[in-house]
C-alpha cells in the first residue's frame, strides 16, 4: 500500500525542486546592488509627490469579487451549453441551481448597496 504513493511522493519532490532551485540560483548568481535611486519608490518615471501609500476603497474590492464571481460562472456555463445535450435533465437541473445561487448572491449585494457608485 505504501508503495503506491512513492510516484506521488517522487513527483512532490521533483516539483518542490523545480520551484526552489530557479530562486536559489538566481539568489546565489544574481548581483544585488542597490542604490539610493533603485530603493525609490516609482511612479510613471517621475518621483512621487507626497505619500506613496495610497488606500482604495473597499467598494472597488467588490467590483472585482462580483465580476471574478460572474466570470467563473461563464467558464462553467459554456462547456455545460457545449455539451447539453449528451447531459441530460440532471445536469439542467444542476445548472439551474447553479445560476439560482448565484442570482441569489447578486439580488444580496444589490439589497446591500454593494455595487452602487459613489
Amino acid at each position: 500500500m505504501l508503495t503506491s504513493f512513492v510516484p506521488i511522493a517522487l513527483f512532490f519532490v521533483v516539483a518542490l525542486i523545480f520551484g526552489l532551485a530557479p530562486l536559489i540560483i538566481s539568489r546565489l548568481l544574481a548581483p544585488y546592488r542597490p542604490t539610493r535611486v533603485k530603493l525609490e519608490p516609482y511612479e510613471s518615471g517621475m518621483s512621487t509627490i507626497g505619500t506613496t501609500h495610497v488606500q482604495f476603497r473597499t467598494r472597488y474590492y467588490m467590483y472585482a469579487l462580483v465580476f471574478v464571481i460572474f466570470d467563473v460562472e461563464a467558464v462553467f456555463l459554456f462547456p455545460w451549453a457545449v455539451a447539453y445535450h449528451q447531459l441530460g435533465l440532471f445536469a439542467l437541473i444542476e445548472m439551474a441551481i447553479f445560476i439560482g445561487m448565484l442570482l441569489v448572491a447578486f439580488a444580496y449585494a444589490w439589497k446591500k448597496r454593494a455595487l452602487e457608485w459613489y
